[in-house]
């Protein structure tokens, strides 16, 4: 069984540091409350204060679920909505699905923000209250006290492949992710704008991925398997483009000689290695998401839909 000692530990702190945290006072940094209870869940130690300590009402402690940490976009999410709570005086609990029910009530946290394929929009809709508004990324749920904030995927997608078709590709190639609105969305902007110029996707030029970087690696050896190569592959997201980018660079595949390679998201490294992408802002995304939960909380909330729109950035993967 773990003990308040080990969560010490692992910290680096005191045992009345953790003590103080799990106890709901307020002579700890944000900081280190945060990691303290991110330890907590992690070394699955259940903090006995939960539901005792804090009164009804005095607790400002915002949710934010996430799939995994695998994937680079959440940090600046991450970073946006901390900047907005922090300066409305909340605290922020990071978690990720497996623990995050335990979580989503308000004797530990006032309300939630969303990004994790794997919760159920049953839970959230059982979860979501007056008292607990939820903001949910990248998915619909039409219910009472839940925002749904999108990203415009389809209209970037469409422009994109409008201008990889103006610069003479015609054979096209798609990397899906895994089933999700954004997957889908982007890969019905594909199929419609190459119907609109009488092109069509091959069932043997779509393959699935999961997001990650391997699962595009892997698909690039797919793709170098075949006779002939296609003009350009769509990637779901900037990681699989990296991965796809780095299998046919090991095979002496000069990007976009040999193909043109697009991706979606705009990371770090998709602009450190010249990736043509669809840039979202993240940052922005975060930000606004906390906007709305705090807004909720304080009974003003608008619980309309919310589409942030994403913009196309050329780059040299693809033919100019």
């Amino acid at each position: 069984m773990v003990k308040l000692s080990d969560i010490a530990k692992a910290a680096g702190v005191s045992t009345s540091t953790v003590s103080n945290v799990l106890n709901g006072k307020t002579n700890v940094s944000s900081d280190t409350k945060n990691r303290i209870l991110a330890l907590c869940q992690e070394m699955h130690y259940e903090p006995n204060y939960i539901g005792k300590t804090l009164k009804q009402g005095s607790n400002r402690t915002v949710l934010f679920v996430f799939s995994d940490f695998d994937r680079h976009f959440y940090l600046k999410i991450i970073q946006g909505i901390s900047d907005y709570v922090y300066s409305k005086g909340y605290d922020l609990l990071i978690c990720t699905n497996r623990n995050c029910e335990k979580y989503m009530n308000k004797s530990t946290t006032c309300g939630c923000i969303m990004l994790d394929v794997h919760s159920s929009d049953k839970t959230i809709i059982q979860k979501a209250s007056k008292d607990y508004p939820i903001v949910v990324l990248d998915r619909i749920i039409n219910e009472p006290y839940i925002k749904s904030m999108l990203v415009n995927n389809y209209t970037p997608q469409a422009e994109m492949v409008e201008g990889l078709i103006r610069k003479g590709c015609k054979r096209f190639a798609f990397l899906s992710g895994i089933d999700t609105l954004d997957t889908r969305e982007r890969y019905k902007a594909l199929t419609d704008t190459l119907a609109a110029h009488d092109l069509t996707l091959r069932r043997e030029d779509y393959y699935t991925g999961d997001f990650r970087e391997k699962s595009g690696y892997q698909a690039a050896r797919l793709i170098m398997l075949k006779e002939n190569l296609p003009d350009v592959l769509v990637c779901a997201n900037d990681d699989m483009a990296i991965g796809a980018i780095r299998a046919f660079r090991e095979n002496g595949l000069r990007i976009p000689d040999a193909l043109s390679i697009v991706g979606f998201d705009d990371n770090e490294l998709a602009k450190a290695m010249g990736l043509t992408t669809i840039q979202i802002p993240n940052y922005e995304r975060g930000y606004i998401a906390a906007q709305y939960l705090i807004e909720g909380l304080e009974g003003i909330g608008d619980y309309s839909e919310f589409k942030i729109s994403a913009n196309i950035k050329w780059r040299k993967t693809t033919v100019q």
